[in-house]
């Protein structure tokens, strides 16, 4: 939709999608061409142009991502822990290196290549540009990661070990992944996903970086910092019922739900509005909305519900972060973002499916990001003045 927050509530208040033709690799023997491909800029103000083209196409985004959020927290860097999600993370250098060789090339830029491929190195780099110093946590837990490393922080932070951190995520398009999930039979062959469509034929890849600074109400108040929300609370849990598929009832996306909802001390009616994982493929969001039903039960129809994965794709590490920033943005602007290009529903859908961009009085939100390997996670995040 954009690289800042304002060209990305724009867009889905718009109901825009971002699908377009990859052009950065090769996709004449796949089955799908199109993805949600980012436009990134070929300098950023303040960071040196050597600097800038060390840095890979990940790290790019990341950093104009974290660069927005301490601007918005009107923090300069400094001493903060910095808690980071991704998938793939330095792929793309990686697919690099090995091309280069295979094609016996000259092996100019191959060791800076090396260290780049390393996600440290990548996020280390980050930090540099940003001027933030603080120990640094990457976790890797498939498509939960971005929400995860917001989770991790929110209990840094809640539990008094850090005033604030920097927390996010983010994925490059690489095409040993984009190749994985087309092999998979996953993406969907027209390249537009449909989720909770009876008719949906799997999903679409992204990119995109998400990033939040998590920080402590007494410490947010003293520097007369802008809230733009609450974290009320964070649940994970994995289910180990199949490597790729998630259990078809929804059982670990039922727990997370469950404990997020009863951590934060509150009904499954009072959440104004789901950010749901909502991949578009026949699995998923089946069992996701069982998840739905069972944990809402008589108060499910009147559940809102999209899949925002409907106009910028599945963003793998980085989806749990930058829902969370859309969930901020429906907070923020008073609107729900839609599950957009439903032409049936799926029966299994019991709760109110946004199709359209809605007008809404939203006060709390919950976001859910479900991983290969069972992993799940949920965040509830809830407007500062809704108390």
């Amino acid at each position: 939709m954009g690289a800042d927050m304002a060209q990305n509530a724009a867009g889905f208040r718009a109901g825009r999608t971002a699908f377009r033709p990859v052009t950065l690799f090769d996709v004449t023997r796949q089955r799908v061409g199109t993805a949600g491909e980012m436009d990134l800029p070929e300098s950023l103000p303040g960071i040196g142009r050597r600097e800038w083209s060390r840095m890979d196409r990940g790290t790019r985004m990341a950093l104009i991502a974290a660069r927005e959020a301490l601007a918005m927290a009107g923090l300069p860097g400094g001493q903060m822990p910095v808690m980071v999600g991704t998938s793939a993370a330095a792929m793309p250098v990686g697919e690099q290196y090995y091309l280069q060789s295979v094609e016996g090339r000259s092996k100019r830029g191959q060791f800076l290549r090396v260290q780049t491929y390393q996600p440290q190195y990548q996020m280390t780099a980050m930090m540099q540009a940003l001027d933030v110093q603080g120990p640094l946590r990457i976790l890797s837990n498939a498509c939960a990661s971005g929400a995860n490393a917001i989770g991790h922080a929110f209990q840094l932070v809640s539990e008094g070990k850090a005033d604030r951190a920097l927390a996010g995520g983010y994925d490059a398009l690489c095409q040993l992944v984009f190749a994985g999930f087309d092999s998979l039979q996953a993406l969907s062959p027209s390249g537009i996903p449909r989720p909770f469509d009876a008719a949906r034929d799997g999903l679409a890849i992204g990119e995109g970086a998400g990033f939040v600074v998590v920080e402590s109400e007494a410490s947010a108040k003293a520097r007369g910092a802008k809230i733009l929300a609450r974290v009320l609370s964070y649940a994970a849990a994995t289910d180990i019922h199949h490597l790729t598929q998630p259990h078809p009832e929804g059982d670990a996306a039922l727990n997370t739900m469950t404990r997020a909802t009863r951590a934060a001390g509150l009904a499954p009616e009072q959440i104004d509005y789901i950010n749901s994982h909502g991949t578009g493929t026949p699995l998923n969001d089946v069992a996701e909305a069982n998840a739905i039903l069972r944990w809402a039960g008589d108060a499910t129809s009147r559940i809102r519900v999209s899949s925002t994965k409907s106009a910028i794709g599945h963003l793998l590490g980085g989806a749990g972060s930058v829902e969370s920033v859309i969930c901020l943005i429906a907070l923020q602007d008073q609107f729900l973002p839609a599950s957009l290009g439903v032409r049936e529903l799926d029966p299994g859908v019991k709760f109110d499916l946004v199709q359209q961009p809605r007008e809404a009085l939203v006060r709390t939100v919950l976001t859910n990001s479900f991983g290969f390997g069972g992993a799940n996670a949920t965040l509830i995040f809830q407007k500062e003045d809704a108390q």
